[in-house]
């Protein structure tokens, strides 16, 4: 029996964004799961978009989705059957319908699916920012590219999933994952940056990834594409290390330095930037750079030291020192991602293996952790809770209400 439907009272969150964004369930309809049309009591499209708005409310497993979508509203549920081009089913989907079009869907399309809607969510609320003044001192897009192992998730040979995954939005602003696919076993992420980076506009926009993507091809792929890259340069490119790390850093100046105090510590940070040398072993380099960075507790005691290289083809004109050391710490943020899936939703714990499912699970979180942030709620833990206290909320949140 489905909870009476209870309409939310008004509050923060950003509205004209999801009108903007009301386009989800099209864009759900274009994904298929193999099964045939003919007979089907549960659309595809309906099942992903009930799926979609429990994940919003903190919903993880088959389990806890089903249940959660047993509540939902009857008037909600028959309005998403009809525009999904489906007769209104006279009861929710099971479980099992649940765990059968997540688990053969097609992964590609999901993912090409929801990243066209994070992204137009984050391009209404730039606008906004940008008609409101508050575009800040960065003003560059970033797009932030970094894997994570879905560690529960084996398929039959025994291999770990792991996904690439595509960050963007300015640095300090709200970031959604434009892009994602699947890193298999017999390959690695390098060759499927590009992958992920096709599906995104990089004109005028700075690339930052961690050493492993610090090779030619991807920062000709990415300056060929209109865009910058920002590229941290460790030992496993020997030859480019030396060249950086020989540079007369110590007399250099400190162009610019960053304190923050928090989490139990203070953390400053410097940087030394000098023009890119002639006969530089790396394509396009304007600029090399050196962040240094000392911790210690709030006492002043056990202190740390850490010093990192880097290279960019923004040029100095393009890119203050404290630009690029603002692209260099928010490309961290994209670990904020990972950590929210593992703590909010306890990805690693999930032991979903069949086919597609750990993959649009993980998207499924994706999906609602931009939503909510576009929403304007970025304490997520906090917010799945706030979404879970009307029914309705979630559906507005995903567009998916007319």
């Amino acid at each position: 029996m489905s909870i009476p439907y209870v309409p939310a009272p008004t509050g923060p969150a950003r509205v004209p964004v999801a009108e903007v964004c009301a386009g989800l369930l099209a864009l759900f309809t274009q994904v298929g799961d193999g099964r045939c049309d003919q007979g089907r009591d549960h659309p595809v499209a309906a099942v992903l978009a009930l799926a979609a708005a429990a994940t919003v409310t903190g919903m993880a497993g088959y389990t806890a989705i089903a249940g959660w979508v047993a509540d939902v509203p009857i008037e909600i549920r028959h309005d998403l059957y009809v525009r999904s081009g489906a007769r209104p089913a006279v009861v929710p989907p099971s479980k099992t319908t649940i765990w059968r079009v997540v688990t053969g869907a097609d992964a590609e399309a999901f993912d090409a699916a929801v990243g066209t809607w994070l992204t137009r969510g984050l391009q209404a609320v730039t606008e906004a920012t940008d008609t409101a003044g508050g575009c800040g001192s960065v003003s560059l897009m970033q797009v932030r590219l970094d894997g994570k192992t879905a560690r529960g998730a084996v398929d039959a040979e025994g291999n770990q999933l792991h996904l690439l995954a595509a960050l963007v939005g300015r640095p300090g602003q709200t970031t959604v994952v434009a892009a994602q696919t699947e890193v298999g076993a017999k390959t690695n992420e390098i060759p499927k940056a590009v992958d992920v980076l096709d599906r995104i506009d990089l004109t005028d926009a700075v690339f930052t990834a961690d050493a492993l993507h610090t090779v030619k091809a991807t920062a000709d792929y990415v300056h060929h594409r209109g865009g910058f890259f920002l590229l941290p340069v460790k030992e496993n490119r020997a030859t480019l290390f030396a060249a950086c790390n020989t540079l007369p850093w110590t007399d250099t100046p400190i162009a610019y330095q960053h304190t923050d105090i928090g989490h139990g510590r203070i953390t400053r940070r410097t940087i030394r930037v000098l023009p890119a040398p002639e006969g530089l072993p790396f394509p396009h380099v304007q600029q090399v750079y050196l962040i240094e960075r000392y911790v210690t507790d709030t006492a002043g005691k056990s202190p740390s030291a850490a010093a990192a290289l880097g290279v960019t083809n923004l040029t100095a004109a393009q890119a203050s020192p404290a630009d690029l050391a603002t692209y260099v710490k928010d490309h961290w943020g994209v670990e904020s991602l990972h950590w929210l899936r593992d703590t909010c939703y306890r990805e690693d714990n999930n032991r979903a293996r069949t086919r597609s499912g750990p993959r649009i699970l993980a998207t499924l979180r994706n999906l609602a952790i931009g939503a909510l942030r576009l929403a304007g709620r970025h304490d997520i833990t906090e917010a799945t809770r706030w979404a879970n206290r009307y029914m309705n909320r979630p559906f507005a949140i995903l567009g998916l209400t007319l």
